[in-house]
């Protein structure tokens, strides 16, 4: 039996999950799949890296996923979820890492511009689905930490939109595959200096509404940064509102536990419940 686990955030934690999780590009590797520039912010080039599985033909509309990499909005490497990607490109799915920009790393910002990019990086997929080989109405979106955020974001609250992209396309993802998520942002909870008073703007966990997609989460019992009941409440908002969600725990493990790097067996233990709920969706033989 699991234990209910919940921990206040501490700067402490924060600095150390942080070091863990905001390495640089050469620390991680290089992201894998063919890099894309799917919006020009100034003089800074943003990329995509599309993997597509072998022999995949443009007219076959396979499912997506679109991943966003964790860091507390100020770090991190699309690579960090190289391995998750090649499994799904293994498995059949055109698989895109997102590199997005990074918030100011005083508290006090709210990552705004994370979250436009991360909008303008699912309107990319969905507006070239078909040179793509991609279903539009299959596009799933990956998150882990403060990644999770952003994909839920795009999920569950209007706005934030980056001015120059065609509203017109929805940002809204199919589906929702979240490792330690942050996803509540009010007090006590992590980047609530950051957001302050605009949970509606910025929160998920504040926007939770029938018609969201479908949802699977993640957690370690001994996350320092996500208190396992804030997932829980989050699963029974989505519940309540007759959204499919399912709330994994993983007892004794912290705050990026899902890994490969960290741990193949909970690594393959992760992947392969995504698998299943992918399976449950249609997406997947």
């Amino acid at each position: 039996m699991l234990r209910l686990v919940t921990f206040p955030h501490r700067l402490a934690a924060f600095v150390a999950i942080l070091a863990a999780t905001s390495l640089g590009a050469a620390d991680w590797g290089q992201p894998r799949g063919e890099p894309v520039v799917y919006k020009t912010v100034g003089d800074r080039a943003l990329t995509l890296y599309v993997s597509r599985p072998d022999g995949a033909a443009a007219q076959e509309a396979r499912p997506a996923i679109v991943f966003f990499h964790g860091g507390g909005w100020v770090g991190g490497s699309p690579a960090q979820l190289n391995d998750q990607a090649e499994h799904f490109t293994s498995r059949g799915l055109v698989c895109v890492l997102v590199q997005y920009r990074f918030a100011p790393r005083d508290e006090t910002a709210a990552p705004e511009v994370c979250i436009q990019d991360a909008r303008s990086a699912i309107r990319w997929v969905r507006r070239h689905a078909a040179e793509l080989g991609v279903d539009p109405n299959r596009i799933a979106a990956m998150g882990a930490s403060a990644g999770g955020h952003l994909a839920a974001h795009a999920a569950l609250v209007a706005g934030i939109d980056d001015p120059h992209d065609d509203l017109s396309i929805s940002s809204k993802p199919n589906a929702l595959l979240l490792f330690n998520p942050v996803l509540d942002n009010g007090p006590g909870n992590y980047g609530a200096s950051r957001v302050r008073d605009r949970l509606r703007e910025l929160s998920p966990a504040h926007n939770v509404a029938a018609g969201a997609p479908p949802t699977i989460l993640f957690l370690g019992t001994q996350d320092k940064l996500i208190p396992l009941a804030t997932l829980a409440r989050f699963r029974d908002a989505l519940l309540a509102a007759g959204v499919p969600c399912e709330l994994h725990l993983y007892e004794g493990q912290d705050h990026g536990f899902f890994n490969r790097s960290r741990s193949p067996e909970f690594y393959r233990l992760t992947v392969g419940e995504c698998d299943r709920f992918l399976t449950q969706l249609g997406w997947l033989e």
